[in-house]
């Protein structure tokens, strides 16, 4: 075990001694549950099985490190912060990834209200309440026909869940559906700043990327939005070949930008794909709305 991770190790275990002790009087649990960690990360197991084979033995070693007790022991950003400063030094970002759905865009109408309307011509009888409940149903099972949901335009994935959440086969309302969720009018930027956020970031050296679990539409959705020359680079899963939570995303992103995984923080609304697969990947990570609620917080962390 090299040096580093040894001195990520005492860091988080005088951190979290301090937390117990502080609010418990008693530190034996946590330091107890450490040191299994330790035992883990010696034996090469834990979240060493989650990364992709394309994974450096030296950045496996980094994940180890990175990935324990953060969530396990409730601590935040500016502790995952301190910790990363501990291993590197003073940390300077070189590039923000930035997730899209969730993150940058909304829906600009539930999901469920779209379905209806559109599909009403159609012969779509469900309630709002029903095809969201189908919807969910459908998009959280296993998609069986590829590894990937989003291959290409992502039609196959997309015709199963739409017949699924409205028992309408019809290839014409599939095909107004998709084309829909293609244009400005059904999606809004999350943060009105976001566009000057970006500018000031670029004028300053930072270079700024979208990582998303998205297909082909990706690319025109943000030409239709005005904003795709606000990014030096787009990573979409159907392009890559991999999705979220999978470190290959956000590796492809930080190749495509000429940095260092180290030196690109991740943020995103999703808590496994965009926080663990971001720090699996070596990168810093913070949760949209808990750790930053808008990109001008982004610039000042």
């Amino acid at each position: 075990m090299s040096r580093r991770v040894k001195m990520g190790i005492r860091f988080l275990t005088n951190l979290i001694d301090k937390r117990t002790c502080l609010s418990t009087g008693s530190c034996s649990n946590s330091v107890q549950a450490l040191k299994r960690t330790r035992v883990d990360l010696e034996m090469g197991i834990g979240s060493v099985m989650c990364l992709s084979s394309m994974a450096s033995a030296k950045e496996t070693e980094a994940v180890n490190t990175r990935r324990m007790g953060f969530e396990i022991y409730g601590l935040g950003v500016k502790d995952y912060m301190d910790y990363r400063r501990a291993l590197y030094g003073e940390i300077t970002h070189k590039a923000l990834l930035v997730d899209a759905v969730g993150t940058f865009v909304v829906p600009s109408q539930p999901m469920a209200q779209i379905y209806r309307q559109i599909g009403e011509k159609y012969g779509v009888q469900y309630s709002e309440a029903e095809i969201l409940s189908r919807y969910r149903r459908a998009y959280e099972q296993p998609w069986g026909r590829s590894r990937l949901r989003y291959v290409n335009d992502g039609r196959p994935f997309w015709q199963y869940i739409v017949r699924s959440s409205t028992g309408c086969s019809d290839s014409q309302y599939f095909e107004e559906l998709y084309n829909y969720y293609m244009t400005d009018k059904a999606w809004h930027l999350c943060d009105p700043e976001a566009e000057k956020v970006f500018k000031a970031l670029r004028d300053s050296g930072v270079k700024v990327a979208v990582v998303s679990n998205f297909d082909t539409r990706l690319r025109p959705l943000l030409r239709a939005l005005n904003c795709d020359h606000w990014f030096d680079a787009v990573a979409v899963s159907a392009e890559v070949e991999a999705e979220k939570p999978n470190p290959t995303i956000f590796l492809k992103a930080c190749d495509l930008l000429g940095v260092k995984p180290e030196d690109a923080v991740h943020v995103g609304d999703d808590r496994r794909n965009d926080i663990w697969g971001a720090r699996d990947a070596g990168c810093d990570a913070w949760l949209w709305g808990s750790d930053v609620h808008s990109f001008k917080e982004v610039c000042l962390l």
